[in-house]
């Protein structure tokens, strides 16, 4: 309680503007006490407007009062001094680097809580009170504290400025509204800032538009991203396993003609050291013959020799080597220049495939920019009389499409929409195509822009035909001013500007379908990233009787 009184003492007795006990204690007109020194810097501060005001209430007073020291309260604080009255204890709101520091304080300055627009000053949490209190400042502008407010206060006149100079694009007092500014288009500070805050919040809805459209382009290309390093992981692996069985196709040939030439020598070998053995044995025979002869000869006997000579048998035909010639060694030179040839030619396969020049080809992720860009890919369409509904007429070289109220006289054709007003294109759709299609008639409405599968159902309720229900195709709707945007049977609204022509990119190997807004500037409308596993098939829906779709040349 003791604790609670020396409080109460100190603040009762505590200048408003140092927070310290009163030294020196004076008294303004309204009744508020301050140190004398304090008051004192606060007037002389205010010295050039010519009027003086009370830190607390703000009242004003002219001429500058002659401040009279307040006996009573001098004495009453001498007696508190010797009952321990102490100064304020260090706050620890004391302003720092960076801090707005409050106005009011003097010494050591407090960080400032607020700033008034009004008043032009920034106040700490106990200066402030007074804003919060005092019925005639509650109307004040208060706002977070800044030390950019005498930057409001207009360098010709010293006033607030609070009107704004349209004609001049700059903040004036209402002095200057009167004076030099007389006959510019001037409006209310107030007035001016709804405006630029309605233009900001215009701008951040573009920007934040913007920011939507570059996170889903950073989403598309992280999916490409994924995309590109699963194919070509895929490319990796495939190509291992072609050249794996390249390799072993090529070992198996190996193992067979090695077979072949091992086997062919066996049988050749086989024959020689047949031959080689008669030859041996005729060598022996006749080896035998000569040595009977010899003796024969040898024998001293007349009569002896006369009597055996016609018992003598007669020679065999002979296999000696005269008999046959040996070929030059060069059996199995023709296989390895076989071999030779066969590799040659492989190598001719290799180069002229190009392998690494395919590769070095390889472009999935620059997507076009400009319309230049995109016409580099442009595609001729043409619509293909067999499939379009008996409610649609084909003209313009079967490239426009108008929807009619009368049937039109088409052949029984099995590819024909039966229940959906729509068409296919004759063309089927691989690789990069950019195409561009004209809506036309009343309001430019009721028609659908899409791509589908060639195995789209013809016949059959809506769910099962119509672009845009199925996995088969996907659609991009526009009705006069606005667009959605159809696939699996999910419908999901597009923004997007208006404009009678509708360009489609397509990326089949990269999965990407993309659908353009196309006037002076190209806007994106939507964009998918999917998995094409069949070629496409441009197309339209034409719905609205007298609507029109026409596939523009390009070219």
């Amino acid at each position: 309680m003791e604790k609670q009184e020396n409080h109460l003492d100190r603040e009762r007795f505590c200048c408003w503007i140092c927070v310290d006990p009163l030294k020196d204690p004076v008294t303004t007109g309204c009744g508020h006490s301050y140190c004398k020194s304090c008051i004192n810097t606060h007037w002389d501060k205010e010295e050039e407007r010519g009027s003086y005001s009370c830190p607390q209430c703000r009242q004003t007073f002219t001429p500058r009062p002659v401040l009279e020291k307040n006996t009573m309260l001098a004495v009453s604080l001498e007696e508190l001094k010797k009952t321990g009255l102490q100064a304020a204890p260090a706050d620890h709101c004391s302003a720092g680097p960076g801090d707005v520091a409050c106005d009011v304080c003097t010494g050591r300055k407090r960080k400032a809580l607020k700033s008034c627009l009004n008043c032009l000053d920034s106040y700490c949490e106990k200066h402030l009170q007074c804003h919060l209190q005092s019925p005639p400042l509650k109307k004040h502008k208060l706002v977070e504290p800044s030390e950019k407010l005498q930057e409001n206060i207009c360098s010709h006149h010293d006033k607030v400025m609070k009107r704004f100079c349209r004609t001049d694009q700059q903040c004036i007092c209402y002095l200057c509204a009167v004076g030099e500014h007389k006959d510019h288009d001037t409006v209310s500070a107030a007035a001016e800032r709804t405006e630029r805050q309605r233009e900001l919040g215009l701008r951040r809805q573009t920007i934040q538009q913007r920011v939507q459209d570059t996170e889903k382009d950073v989403k598309l290309l992280q999916q490409e991203e994924e995309a590109v390093n699963v194919s070509a992981d895929k490319a990796v692996e495939d190509s291992e396993e072609i050249f794996t069985l390249m390799i072993r196709l090529l070992e198996k040939r190996s193992s067979d003609v090695e077979q072949q030439i091992r086997s062919q020598q066996e049988t050749e070998v086989s024959r020689v050291r047949e031959l080689q053995e008669r030859l041996e044995q005729e060598i022996t025979e006749l080896k035998r013959k000569d040595h009977e002869l010899k003796q024969l000869s040898d024998t001293e006997d007349h009569n002896q020799l006369l009597h055996n000579y016609p018992s003598l048998s007669p020679l065999s035909g002979s296999t000696h080597s005269s008999s046959f010639r040996i070929r030059p060694l060069r059996d199995f030179e023709d296989v390895t220049a076989a071999v030779s040839q066969v590799r040659g030619r492989l190598q001719d396969i290799l180069s002229e495939t190009e392998i690494l020049h395919i590769v070095s080809q390889v472009d999935v992720l620059l997507r076009p920019e400009t319309r230049a860009d995109f016409l580099k890919y442009s595609q001729e369409i043409t619509l293909d009389p067999n499939t379009v509904f008996r409610y649609l007429l084909l003209s313009e070289g079967n490239r426009k499409v108008t929807c009619m109220r009368e049937v039109q006289s088409y052949s029984n054709h099995p590819d024909r929409f039966i229940c959906t007003a729509q068409v296919l294109s004759r063309e089927s759709l691989t690789g990069r195509c950019y195409w561009e299609v004209e809506l036309g008639g009343e309001g430019k409405g009721g028609v659908e822009v899409a791509v589908a599968y060639k195995n789209i159902s013809r016949a059959g309720d809506s769910d099962e035909c119509a672009f845009g229900f199925k996995d088969k195709s996907w659609s991009l709707g526009c009705d006069g001013n606005s667009y959605e945007f159809y696939s699996n049977s999910i419908e999901t609204p597009v923004s997007g500007p208006e404009s009678s022509r509708v360009g489609v990119y397509l990326d089949h190997s990269a999965g990407v379908l993309s659908f353009y807004s196309v006037s002076d500037t190209m806007t994106l409308l939507h964009r998918v990233q999917t998995t094409f596993t069949q070629p496409l098939y441009a197309g339209v829906r034409v719905y609205s009787y007298e609507s029109t779709a026409e596939f523009c040349k390009l070219k």
